[in-house]
């Protein structure tokens, strides 16, 4: 709970100094190159929870893996293995992505389908998402088959259900109960 409390403080601060240095954009793109690379990988997330690889063996593996971000971002990490804190490094990437947007009045919508979205159909969800929250929207597709068709759609804390699999579960309670 303390490395999320401390990923949110880190976060602020890059996005702060981002701010003032007229670099936010660029941070913001770093900050998803990172939250990606370190998602996508198990071996660099391993190695960022080690405890038994040193920290300056941590700081040139993450200097040379992203040796073309902005100075910021680089300075983020050097501070992050100064204070012992590099193993947070994924989580204060998507904390900054997550302020960027908000700062931006954008809002994350994740749709969850059986298939992936066309781009007509990412069209249609990205307006009704737009409608229901009345801010810039961008859509994340989840695709999970378990639902069997339809769509899920959440944007913040509001769900939309219309999954062939909720309505097929609506109709079971149904006949269970009569």
């Amino acid at each position: 709970m303390s490395g999320a409390r401390a990923a949110i403080r880190y976060a602020k601060a890059v996005l702060s100094l981002a701010s003032d240095l007229k670099s936010a954009d660029a941070v913001n793109n770093d900050m998803k190159l990172i939250a990606n690379t370190i998602a996508e990988s198990k071996d660099l997330s391993e190695m960022l929870q080690s405890p038994v690889v040193s920290s300056s063996v941590k700081k040139s593996v993450l200097s040379e893996v992203f040796k073309k971000s902005n100075k910021t971002t680089l300075g983020l990490i050097d501070i992050l293995n100064n204070n012992n804190r590099i193993n947070i490094l994924s989580d204060v990437a998507v904390k900054y992505n997550q302020l960027f947007d908000q700062s931006k009045g954008i809002e994350l919508a994740t749709v969850t389908t059986a298939i992936a979205l066309t781009p007509e159909l990412e069209k249609k969800a990205l307006a009704k998402a737009k409608e229901l929250t009345g801010k810039n929207v961008e859509i994340e597709n989840i695709i999970d088959e378990s639902i069997l068709g339809g769509f899920i759609l959440r944007v913040g804390d509001v769900q939309y259900n219309a999954s062939v699999a909720n309505q097929l579960n609506k109709l079971k309670r149904e006949f269970t109960l009569n």
